[in-house]
């Protein structure tokens, strides 16, 4: 059981995220046969698919990020060779924790200020713009670890993973 909380845990952006893809594609499924055989829309469907599969963009990002499935930065970690890659992984560690600490708090006003509404149900955008406030936190978040642990293993010669949660935790067969 605690295998099982401890999986969740640690994979959690997707479980969310794969329960707003859900929400986005019944609705679109709905709407779309509600359109061709019944001859009418629900409009609030559209609003609720967008701002759902929003969270699933964002969410995926910072799951990309944690899992390092982000396609640029693990060519520039793996050009250099595997002596230099803890190095690397400081420096890019880093300039992402600079970036997305930034993009948080820029986010965060965002959000803060949004005054705008949906036009057919009359919710709030921050609904949707709090999943970009939580992505990049996230990613700031994972960002310090990565950059922590490399210190440890460029400086300290700490034997530590560089990654958050073992592979069989992320669904990840060896």
């Amino acid at each position: 059981m605690k295998d099982k909380w401890k999986k969740l845990f640690v994979n959690f952006e997707l479980y969310i995220g794969a329960m707003f893809l859900t929400v986005t594609t019944v609705l679109v499924v709905v709407n779309v046969f509600t359109r061709y055989f019944l001859n009418f829309t629900y409009h609030w469907s559209e609003e609720i698919a967008v701002g759902a599969f929003v969270w699933v963009i964002f969410l995926g990002f910072a799951n990309a990020y944690k899992t390092k499935g982000l396609i640029g930065v693990e060519v520039l970690t793996n050009l250099v060779p595997d002596k230099h890659q803890p190095l690397v992984v400081m420096l890019t560690s880093g300039v992402v924790t600079f970036l997305s600490g930034g993009m948080f708090y820029l986010s965060y006003l965002y959000f803060r200020n949004s005054t705008k509404i949906t036009a057919a149900l009359e919710f709030s955008y921050k609904y949707i713009y709090i999943a970009i406030v939580i992505s990049f936190a996230l990613i700031t978040i994972y960002s310090i670890y990565f950059f922590v642990q490399s210190i440890r293993k460029v400086f300290l010669k700490k034997d530590v993973s560089l990654e958050i949660g073992a592979p069989e935790d992320q669904g990840v067969d060896d």
